[in-house]
């Protein structure tokens, strides 16, 4: 019976997990054309219902409703697969990210979290590393040389900006002692890790933008050089994946920012979830911000910036860290 209720339980958590996350993306998608209007001096949508609410599920339809182009002498299979790669890594990763503390339910205790596992940092870091493989596949199987440099581009940058981002969190796990995402926000609960640790605080922020590909680090899409990059050849509901993937990268972005430095739902006064989704949304609204903001890098600024200044800075961060923790002792 216990069983049963716990798969019950899991299920019912990965259903709201992933209806959450998808609504979540399709209406930051609204999100960031309403703040880049306003950054413009313009409006954004605002015609398919009250206040074009009614956008993102406009967009949806489009998207199914258009053609799905499959040129010749692409490699089918990869082609085919490449997008839901770049999604369902990016889906797959909330399975470890609590969004609230343990609750009571019928004498029981139910974590608000899928999988409470004690090495969810690796599993995010994991899983963000395998996004990578979607990106490259996705560029290499197109048969178009727009394309092929999209996916060389992004798996470069990701792998290099995989190193300062790592390094960016060991701090965090030097104060927490655990790897486990629960025990990490359990840690700031007097103090979040972002006034702490501003320096790896920084440094993850930066190299998660790189990340994500967006602006100022969109190398891998860049239109005025390439076109659209690895998805060059995409259209219909596959170009959508691709889409839909770098929003939900938003989103978890934003999570993982909450839950390594903001103090995740810790917070006065409001209820935990509401603190979580307050710290959640700031980080995407941010990241809207920076695209109207800033220019887009070369790609030399881009891999210079990475191997000359955050991976050295990472690296001395992490060794004043570890003589603080020490001398506190």
């Amino acid at each position: 019976m216990d069983v049963l209720l716990g798969l019950g339980v899991m299920l019912v958590k990965m259903a709201v997990m992933l209806g959450v996350a998808l609504g979540l993306a399709a209406y930051m998608i609204l999100l960031e054309r309403k703040l880049l209007g306003r950054f413009q001096v313009r409006y954004g949508p605002n015609r398919v219902g009250p206040f074009g609410l009614l956008q993102p599920v406009a967009d949806g339809l489009k998207m199914l409703l258009k053609e799905d182009i499959i040129p010749d002498g692409v490699d089918r299979r990869i082609f085919l697969v490449a997008p839901a790669v770049v999604a369902g890594t990016a889906l797959f990763a909330f399975v470890v990210v609590p969004f609230g503390p343990t609750l009571s339910l019928f004498g029981h205790a139910v974590p608000q979290v899928i999988v409470d596992t004690n090495v969810g940092l690796l599993v995010v870091l994991g899983l963000s590393s395998l996004a990578v493989y979607g990106l490259a596949l996705g560029g290499v199987a197109s048969d178009n040389k727009y394309g092929l440099l999209g996916g060389v581009r992004g798996v470069a940058q990701m792998l290099s900006y995989e190193l300062p981002l790592g390094l960016a969190l060991v701090p965090v796990v030097m104060h927490a002692r655990s790897l486990r995402l629960t025990a990490i926000v359990d840690a700031q609960a007097s103090l979040p890790f972002a006034l702490t640790e501003p320096v790896a605080f920084a440094l993850f922020v930066i190299a998660a933008l790189a990340e994500t590909k967006r602006i100022p680090f969109d190398l891998p899409e860049a239109e005025n050089e390439l076109q659209a990059g690895f998805h060059t050849e995409y259209s219909g509901m596959r170009f959508a994946l691709f889409f839909v993937g770098e929003y939900v990268n938003m989103i978890l972005l934003g999570a993982l920012t909450a839950i390594f430095f903001l103090g995740g739902w810790h917070g006065p006064l409001l209820p935990p979830i509401l603190w979580l989704g307050l710290k959640v949304l700031a980080v995407p609204v941010f990241l809207i911000w920076t695209r109207a903001s800033l220019p887009r890098l070369r790609y030399d600024q881009l891999m210079s910036l990475c191997w000359k200044a955050l991976i050295p800075l990472a690296l001395v961060n992490v060794l004043v860290t570890g003589a603080l923790l020490v001398w506190r002792i």
